[in-house]
């Protein structure tokens, strides 16, 4: 089970009352709700290898160079990431905790969660569950490796697992390309623009005719008959985008990670450190949630 820490914590943080206080009076919403989601997922899927996946860097130097608005609405006037004041701080608490729990947490400077993500999923044997609330993730559904994911815009309780099925259902495009469907339709939340003028209809009806953005390209500078006018100039508009978009969009599925076992710890492995965070932070319950589920 891969976990997209950042999207979890966000998720536990808006997901869960900011007057859950540790006994010092701080927020602890994020880090007990972060807790109790990874128990319930574990209990659910009964992975036996899980990993936090972490933002070496969450707007890398060479996709900026791609595309330099690339996430360029989350920045604030200091450089760093748009974040709550209150999360803020509890994001050490969570990493600490399962570092101690003797979890293994992955980030490689340079890249995103993203990408750690899509490296182990490729190099890992199946099945393979990635937890995340962020769509780009689809494009690593393999129904041949069993790599689905858990998509937790419902929620929890109510989340979905995608496979190519789903993909191909929900956006009426082959489930395999919803790489390519989502350069195209472009994403908000991370400054990119996709075509500009094709929306999310367009998007998916030229993904049932071309497999890959080169293809497309190429359809556009040659006048292919298969593409509508309007599409063409649309995509000759955002031509320069679009040459950029295979690398820009594409999660990297060969970042040299550590070597490092990823098998679910059969006790803690830094007992003391623990149980220091569990009694300062008020995480009795939560952790005796968790214990159950890895089997202690």
């Amino acid at each position: 089970m891969l976990i997209d820490s950042a999207s979890l914590w966000y998720r536990a943080y808006y997901g869960m009352p900011d007057t859950l206080l540790a006994p010092n009076g701080e927020p602890i919403n994020a880090v007990k709700g972060f807790i109790d989601m990874t128990a319930r997922l574990v209990n659910q899927y009964k992975p036996d290898r899980l990993v936090l996946c972490l933002d070496g860097d969450w707007r890398p130097s060479w996709r900026v160079e791609l595309f330099p608005e690339y996430k360029s609405n989350r920045i604030l006037e200091d450089g760093e990431e748009e974040e709550p004041d209150l999360l803020t701080p509890q994001i050490p608490i969570i990493t600490d905790f399962f570092d101690a729990i003797g979890v293994p947490l992955i980030g490689v400077d340079d890249y995103e969660a993203d990408d750690v993500i899509a490296t182990l999923s490729t190099t890992e044997a199946g099945p393979v569950r990635v937890v995340t609330g962020d769509r780009d993730l689809f494009q690593l559904v393999d129904d041949l490796k069993d790599v689905k994911i858990a998509y937790l815009a419902k929620g929890i309780s109510a989340h979905d697992l995608v496979d190519r099925d789903w993909i191909s259902k929900k956006y009426e495009i082959p489930g395999e390309r919803y790489g390519f469907f989502s350069m195209i339709r472009g994403d908000a939340s991370d400054g990119l623009p996709g075509i500009k003028g094709i929306g999310e209809k367009g998007a998916a009806q030229l993904a049932q005719i071309f497999e890959t953005m080169d293809e497309l390209i190429d359809a556009a500078l040659n006048s292919d008959s298969r593409l509508k006018p309007l599409h063409q100039k649309r995509i000759l508009e955002s031509l320069d985008y679009a040459k950029n978009a295979t690398k820009l969009v594409t999660c990297v599925r060969d970042v040299r990670l550590p070597r490092i076992s990823l098998k679910l710890p059969a006790q803690p492995i830094a007992i003391n450190k623990l149980e220091k965070l569990v009694e300062d932070c008020g995480l009795k319950t939560n952790y005796e949630r968790l214990k159950s589920a890895l089997g202690w």
